[in-house]
Formats: C-alpha cells, sequence, structure tokens
C-alpha cells in the first residue's frame, strides 16, 4: 500500500521481563480513507529481520457502496506482503496481474528495480448489503542488497497451502519461512519469520530463538510473557537468542515477525526503500516522469509524488 506519514509510533511502558526488548504502541494514520496503525519503523528500530514496514488494516466498516481505494503508486527494493483476517482486496500490477488476496491467502509482490499497483475494492464487496468489514496487515520485506534491482514479479499463495499447527487451544498459520518442523511454500530472499497465532485463553506457543530478530504484534486480546502482561495494538521487540513462551490470557491473535539481520541499514521514503539514497532519488524522477509501468486495467489514476 501507498505510505500514509512519517509519523513515529510511541513507545509503551518497559517489559520488566528481559525478553523483551522494546514495546511500541503504534500511531493511527489513514490511507485511502481508511485507518492504519503503523508500528515500523520507528525512531528506536527501523527493522526487525528484513522487515521494515508494519501496519495494521482496521478492523474497519465500510459504509454501503464504498471500500478501499488505494490509488496506482510505486514500490522499489522491497516486497510487499499482504495478509487478511477479513475482506478483500483487488491488486493489480504493472506485471499484468489481477489477484484477488482474501482472508488467509498472501500476496507476495516484488517490486525489485520498480512496480506500480494498486488495491482496491471489487464492485461486488461494495455492493453486498452487510459485512463489508476489512482487517489484517500489510508489511514491506527490505531486499538483499544482490536483490533490490531484481525483476519485478507477483506471487499469490490460497492459505490452504499455508502449513497449520493445532495443540492444546493454540493454533500457529506459517505464513512465511520455518519453524515449529514446518516450511511455507512462500519463497524469499533472506531468512525470514512471519506466523499468525491464534490462542485460546490459557494456551501458549513457544517461540523457537532460530532466527535472530524476532518480535510480535498483537492484533487482538490480551497476551503474557514471563510474568508480564500485554494488551492489543502493541509490537513487541524479543530479545535476540532467548526462548520465549506466550501464554493468552484472553482469545488472542498475534503475529510473529523477523529473520536475520538486514545486510546493512536501509533509506525509506514514502514507498521507496533501498540502501541507496541516490537510487532513491533516481525512482522520484522516474515516478515523477511517467517512467513506471501502467497499472494493468487501472490505468487512469495514480498518487502524484509527494512534494
Amino acid at each position: 500500500m501507498s505510505g500514509a506519514s512519517d509519523k513515529d509510533p510511541i513507545f509503551g511502558d518497559a517489559a520488566s521481563s528481559d525478553a523483551v526488548e522494546l514495546v511500541v504502541v503504534p500511531r493511527t494514520a489513514d490511507i485511502g480513507g481508511f485507518l492504519v496503525r503503523r508500528a515500523l519503523p520507528t525512531a528506536k528500530r527501523r527493522m526487525v529481520g528484513p522487515f521494515v514496514f508494519l501496519d495494521q488494516m482496521g478492523p474497519g466498516e465500510f459504509p454501503s457502496g464504498e471500500g478501499l481505494d488505494v490509488r496506482p503508486h510505486p514500490h522499489i527494493g522491497l516486497a510487499t506482503v499482504t495478509y487478511l483476517f477479513d475482506g478483500e482486496i483487488i491488486h493489480r500490477d504493472s506485471t499484468g496481474v489481477e489477484a484477488a488476496v482474501r482472508p488467509g491467502d498472501v500476496n507476495w509482490m516484488t517490486a525489485g528495480r520498480g512496480i506500480a499497483h494498486s488495491e482496491r475494492s471489487s464492485d461486488a464487496f461494495r455492493q453486498k448489503a452487510n459485512d463489508r468489514r476489512i482487517s489484517g496487515l500489510q508489511t514491506w520485506v527490505a531486499l538483499p542488497k544482490t536483490h533490490e534491482e531484481t525483476a519485478p514479479a507477483f506471487h499469490h499463495h490460497d492459505g490452504a497451502s499455508l502449513p497449520e499447527i493445532e495443540a492444546g487451544g493454540a493454533k500457529v498459520r506459517l505464513i512465511i519461512g520455518e519453524a515449529w518442523g514446518e516450511a511455507s511454500p512462500v519463497e524469499t530472499f533472506s531468512d525470514t519469520i512471519y506466523a499468525e497465532l491464534l490462542l485460546q485463553p490459557g494456551s501458549s506457543v513457544p517461540i523457537d530463538p532460530a532466527h535472530v530478530e524476532r518480535a510480535l504484534y498483537l492484533f487482538e486480546g490480551e497476551i503474557e510473557i514471563a510474568g508480564d502482561v500485554f494488551e492489543a495494538g502493541r509490537l513487541l521487540v524479543l530479545r535476540p537468542g532467548d526462548p520465549i513462551t506466550v501464554r493468552a490470557r484472553t482469545p488472542a491473535r498475534l503475529l510473529l515477525v523477523g529473520g536475520a539481520p538486514m545486510d546493512g541499514p536501509r533509506h525509506i521514503w514514502w514507498n521507496f526503500v533501498s540502501s541507496s539514497k541516490e537510487r532513491i532519488d533516481q525512482a522520484k524522477a522516474d515516478w515523477n516522469s511517467g517512467r513506471f509501468d501502467k497499472v494493468f486495467g487501472d490505468e487512469s489514476e495514480f498518487i502524484p509524488l509527494p512534494e
């Protein structure tokens, strides 16, 4: 999606447990008339593994006849990952792809050297008598320097293709990476972990320290880690190397994100991510001059370059 605001999220009280390194309380921003909560990047934490951007979308209900309208906009140097809990989004991009993402599916879009895309609600969604709700997560994954200029591409993974593990009132869906003895079919450019955890009260899930950088985003509910209690709308950055266990005090939904540290810092300006400021300047000029390819089936509108 299009970047909305450069305001940094705020920080919650530090946890007394050594397992949690940083607690981030996201700020609220608006994209195309839809509220999001931005947890990454922050002044104190720019990345967790390859994840450079994390937005919570909704939950929100659109009025009858309305829906999401994120006009065509560009990206470079990253992959966008869209994962929904409710609703539907129609993705169109400049590689000629049109695809719908629905709850449990994964849309992985590699921007590489440059892609443009739009995200909108379908006519059928807008015309529904009820249940025009959308919620989920939009994340950006930085590409290693060796792949920043790779060819743009799009991959859709149906929810049925993702491994699920259930035990003792806990259910884990492995979106990306390897964990809990399972492996996701989603291909990545670096070590990455991304998983959805659904917990019933009193159930627990171990978080393996194999991935160097890890964070938990608590979408809903209340959890406990080593005696500390955390409520919804928090990003909990975990200390490297510590095996921890998450226990639910109420029904809870949380996301595990992380992976290997990125190969150096990344610059972020609007929707552009790169290890080079000069490359971002070039992307600005290319978008401003219309040198990005048009979005298939959505050629008449676009988001202008911010001033």
